[in-house]
């Protein structure tokens, strides 16, 4: 069985324009979904391959969390893990309909890895990661959208 989840969406954005958000984790509280990422406290402007950053977190009760980058492919994909192992993966698949140019956003929650992985089923958090997806992506969207189209 996968112990991954995935959504999806798609940004009415050039694919570049959406990597530029999911690149810059001073903008991760502005789209997460979650409303658990409360802001950058260290890391570069950009992320890179390897690049480590730490966030002020909230989930009942305040704490720091750090991550490092583990996958990274200028406006494709970009993922990141902390101590847990999991990892938290966006892939960017540039669509078109002859239009104006769009991107197919899917976001996955990969467990695999996580040292705790089974305690994760048993709290439900896969679940409640799906959730916190759906409304990361929609924020995504609009956030990108309403930088990008006049």
């Amino acid at each position: 069985m996968a112990k991954s989840v995935s959504r999806e969406i798609v940004v009415n954005a050039p694919a570049s324009a959406v990597f530029d958000v999911l690149a810059d984790p001073t903008q991760h509280q502005l789209i997460d979904g979650s409303e658990t990422v409360k802001g950058a406290v260290s890391g570069p402007p950009r992320l890179y391959l390897g690049a480590r950053f730490r966030m002020r977190m909230r989930m009942g009760v305040p704490y720091l969390i750090g991550n490092q980058v583990v996958e990274y492919d200028e406006d494709r994909a970009i993922a990141w893990r902390h101590l847990g192992r999991h990892v938290w993966r966006y892939e960017l698949t540039p669509v078109s309909d002859g239009g104006a140019p769009a991107t197919r956003v899917v976001e996955t929650f990969d467990w695999e890895p996580a040292l705790a992985g089974a305690v994760y089923e048993a709290i439900g958090i896969p679940k409640r990661n799906a959730t916190s997806m759906e409304a990361t992506l929609q924020r995504l969207k609009a956030l990108v959208e309403s930088r990008t189209i006049s």
